[in-house]
């Protein structure tokens, strides 16, 4: 079902379902014998969802070959690479942010994210999880049931980000004349553009100076060629999956068409970016590269963005 100004979901279906397959996407990149990423936590949030195609990707029963297409840019092995190097470099925005001295993070969107309980926080840093009311209830109890404790002072916003999120969190604790660390991790692409763009402005508007941000950006999707391709590799990949017992249409779950490229955007806003590529983090990570003849839809473009606000 396509989505509407006000659809809604849980971790089993639409949008929610994505959540729990970048958790089963992480569990798999937490594995091996020299994993970049260590998430404990994703693989039994996966199993509590109880989505069965998920739970057998997340412990292992179902091979990532299995759900490859012919096609070397997608399919969910190469999901997995992609998950494994995003999921580090957010890892590493928070670390340093603490670093430098922020004891304030916001997760937006958090899903399954397990931040709050996995990363050496400095101590006296608060993180604010923000998500639907469903989806924090859900992995607050789940996490609680497995004996997790947070490793910061978690404070949760159980609100969806079309509602008036900004006064929730003020509400919860938040303090906008401190430093904030800010993530829009797997977001922007489903939001529809307008809701982008004053998802960014809200964030430049309660940042005191000093605050850092990490998103994703990715190319402005103005060409309809681009979209094309883009919708035909997701039903590629939904066939895929289907034949494994798992109706997902992800075409329809995200918002195509013309966009700003949210790095720039930024940028005019008065933030001081750094910009990596996906090509650039696996290759660092000693993953396989792109293939040169990617048809995906510019997927190669896709840009992983921090930036500090010097106003």
């Amino acid at each position: 079902m396509a989505r509407t100004d006000n659809d809604t979901w849980d971790l089993a279906s639409s949008v929610g379902a994505t959540a729990t397959m970048v958790a089963a996407a992480r569990a798999i990149a937490s594995t091996g014998d020299h994993p970049l990423i260590s998430d404990p936590y994703a693989e039994p949030l996966v199993r509590a969802v109880g989505v069965d195609f998920f739970t057998r990707l997340a412990s292992g029963e179902l091979k990532l070959e299995d759900l490859d297409t012919d096609n070397a840019a997608i399919g969910m092995a190469r999901m997995t690479d992609n998950m494994a190097v995003r999921t580090k470099f957010f890892d590493e925005f928070f670390l340093a942010a603490g670093e430098a001295g922020i004891r304030q993070a916001v997760i937006l969107a958090s899903g399954l994210d397990a931040r709050a309980y996995r990363l050496a926080w400095p101590a006296g840093t608060t993180v604010y999880e923000i998500d639907q009311p469903e989806v924090i209830a859900f992995k607050s109890q789940t996490l609680a049931e497995f004996g997790a404790e947070p490793t910061a002072q978690r404070r949760t916003v159980a609100i969806d980000l079309r509602f008036d999120w900004p006064a929730a969190l003020e509400a919860a604790g938040f303090d906008p004349t401190l430093p904030t660390a800010w993530s829009a991790e797997g977001l922007l692409g489903y939001l529809p553009p307008e809701a982008q763009d004053k998802l960014l402005d809200t964030i430049t508007e309660l940042s005191a100076p000093g605050s850092r941000v990490a998103v994703e950006s990715g190319p402005s999707g103005a060409d309809p060629a681009d979209r094309e391709k883009v919708m035909a590799r997701m039903q590629e990949s939904a066939e895929r999956w289907r034949e494994h017992g798992f109706e997902l249409d992800f075409a329809e779950l995200i918002y195509l068409g013309d966009r700003n490229e949210a790095g720039a955007y930024l940028e005019e806003r008065g933030w001081h970016l750094a910009r990596r590529t996906v090509g650039e983090l696996l290759a660092e990570n000693g993953l396989p590269p792109l293939p040169e003849d990617d048809e995906v839809g510019r997927f190669d473009e896709l840009q992983y963005v921090t930036g500090i606000l010097e106003r």
